[in-house]
């Protein structure tokens, strides 16, 4: 068959990458409703100093620059891994300089994607010792609220564990993790200071809050109180950390129109907004035991 046009030409290559993509099986879809808003194409951005998102409308992936190497955070759904390697080309790195790929939290819409990345990449994945378990299983664990959802993902084969209020030094970067529980019992927030012209900032990217769960889940069950207890911990974390620019897991979190939020009280504004959900959740289902 001749092709007659450089477009032709262009859609068979793109139709024959997407039918490769769908054959492996690390970045095989997730069907979802929300993929398409989640995955939603973003140019890769400068948040600040040596600090960038390469993830997309409703999901964010960082990445740091350490000047000895790069770390990543998240990897969204599998069949994202390609685009946020095409967007780290973009910002004149090369994906084989990415040492870390760190996790928020063991969901497919967050972890889906770390199994291609690491691959690809030949980075070392972190996690909380819950994160890990998580993400080795590729599949929720048992307490998680969104259990029901049997949400899998591919699984992660080597995953190192770092715990609360340990730090991960490269180059010229620490970054801190801190348990931020609830959502689910291994939830992980990074921290990390980013430096330009003189000043520094400190960069949180928070893992989700959002207190949504299955339907059959309850808050008020006797045997869920560990995650209650969980969240309560994490809003403090979030009130007391050093916080000069927010990213959360899900862009549309943070309470800011853009990817990102500016202000010293981000952080406590994201965890007293999940607060406010968990307690309207818990007092609607103690009304309806009445």
């Amino acid at each position: 068959m001749l092709i007659r046009s450089t477009a032709a030409l262009a859609f068979l290559l793109t139709g024959a990458a997407s039918a490769e993509r769908a054959a492996d099986p690390l970045t095989r879809p997730i069907a979802v409703d929300r993929a398409a808003e989640w995955l939603a194409p973003r140019a890769p951005v400068r948040v600040f100093g040596n600090t960038y998102l390469v993830g997309f409308g409703g999901l964010s992936v960082a990445l740091i620059d350490t000047g000895k190497g790069l770390i990543l955070i998240d990897g969204a759904l599998p069949q994202a891994a390609p685009a946020i390697l095409v967007n780290v080309k973009r910002l004149g790195f090369r994906p084989r300089d990415i040492r870390y790929i760190l996790s928020t939290e063991p969901h497919f819409d967050h972890a889906g994607g770390l199994a291609a990345l690491a691959r690809d990449t030949g980075a070392v994945v972190v996690a909380s010792s819950r994160g890990a378990a998580g993400l080795r299983s590729g599949r929720l664990a048992i307490d998680d609220p969104q259990h029901g959802y049997d949400g899998r993902f591919p699984p992660v084969a080597r995953v190192r564990v770092i715990g609360d209020g340990e730090v991960l030094r490269l180059g010229t970067v620490a970054v801190t993790a801190r348990a931020t529980p609830g959502h689910t019992l291994g939830s992980m927030t990074w921290t990390w200071q980013s430096c330009a012209a003189g000043r520094c900032k400190a960069v949180v990217f928070a893992s989700s809050l959002n207190p949504v769960s299955a339907d059959s889940y309850r808050y008020t069950a006797r045997s869920n109180q560990a995650i209650v207890a969980g969240y309560r911990r994490s809003y403090a974390t979030m009130r007391d950390i050093p916080c000069d620019i927010l990213i959360t897991a899900h862009a549309d979190q943070s309470g800011s129109s853009g990817r990102f939020t500016f202000g010293p009280h981000a952080c406590e504004t994201y965890a007293e907004r999940s607060r406010r959900r968990l307690v309207a959740r818990i007092r609607s289902e103690k009304g309806s035991q009445r």
